[in-house]
C-alpha cells in the first residue's frame, strides 16, 4: 500500500464516485428507457464496483463503502485512525456522483435511491443485512489472503454485489453501502424508510467483524490492497 492520507481520500473519493455513478446512473438511465432486464442491472453494479478496485486497490485498498472501512477497522484488521479519512473520501465521492447526475438528469428515479419494495421493511431489513455481511465476508477473504498473483481475488467483492443487486434489487434497492444510499437520498429529498439502510447494513457488517478476526494483521495494509506471493 502506498500514497498519502490525502492521495488515499482522493481515491476513495473518486473510486466511491465511480461506484455510485455507474451503478444509480444506470438506474436512472433504465427509468428513462422503460427498464432494463435484471442481470443488465447486476452486471453494471459488478463493473460498478469492479473498476474502482482495480483503479485504486494499490492505493488505498479500494474500500468504496463505509461498512467495509467500519468493519476493517472493528475487527482489527486497520486501525481506528484510518476511518475518519476513509469515510470522508466515500461520502464526499457519493455525493459528487449524485449531484452531478442530478445537474446532468434532473430527479429521474430518485436519483437511484434504494426503497423497500411496497414499503416492506420486514423483507428489506434481513436481506439487506445477509448480503451486507456476505459482501463484508468477500473484503475480509480478500483482505486476510492478499491479491495473489493473478489478482482474481479482487472479483469477490464485486461478484457479491453483483449477485444481491440481482436477488433482492427488486426488493430493496440492494444498498450495502451507507454512502451509495445517502447521498441520492438526501439530493433527491427521498427519505422514506432510510432508517433500514442505516441500521441493517452496519449491523450486518459489525457481526462479521465480531466473528471473523483476523490471524495476522499489518495495519498499514489498509484492508484489501495487500499483495500475496502464494497462489
Amino acid at each position: 500500500m502506498t500514497g498519502s492520507v490525502a492521495a488515499r481520500v482522493g481515491a476513495e473519493a473518486a473510486g466511491t464516485g465511480l461506484l455510485v455513478g455507474i451503478g444509480t446512473g444506470t438506474i436512472i438511465e433504465a427509468a428513462r428507457l422503460g427498464g432494463i432486464p435484471q442481470w443488465t442491472m447486476a452486471l453494471a453494479w459488478f463493473l460498478a464496483v469492479l473498476i474502482p478496485i482495480v483503479l485504486f486497490i494499490q492505493l488505498s485498498g479500494a474500500h468504496l463503502n463505509p461498512i467495509v472501512t467500519l468493519g476493517l477497522a472493528a475487527s482489527g484488521r486497520i486501525a481506528w485512525r484510518e476511518v475518519p479519512p476513509y469515510l470522508l473520501g466515500q461520502f464526499s465521492g457519493a455525493f459528487l456522483a449524485s449531484g452531478l447526475l442530478l445537474a446532468v438528469f434532473g430527479d429521474v428515479a430518485h436519483l437511484g435511491a434504494t426503497l423497500p419494495a411496497d414499503g416492506n421493511v420486514v423483507r428489506a431489513f434481513p436481506l439487506e443485512l445477509a448480503f451486507t455481511a456476505a459482501l463484508v465476508a468477500s473484503v475480509f477473504a480478500l483482505a486476510d489472503l492478499g491479491e495473489g498473483p493473478s489478482r482474481r481475488r479482487i472479483v469477490l467483492p464485486p461478484t457479491v454485489v453483483g449477485l444481491s443487486t440481482y436477488w433482492i434489487g427488486p426488493w430493496t434497492g440492494s444498498s450495502l453501502n451507507p454512502a451509495r444510499t445517502l447521498a441520492p437520498a438526501v439530493l433527491s429529498g427521498t427519505y422514506a424508510d432510510l432508517w433500514v439502510y442505516l441500521t441493517a447494513v452496519p449491523l450486518g457488517s459489525l457481526l462479521v467483524a465480531a466473528v471473523w478476526r483476523p490471524t495476522a494483521v499489518d495495519r498499514l495494509d489498509r484492508g484489501p490492497g495487500r499483495r500475496d506471493t502464494s497462489t
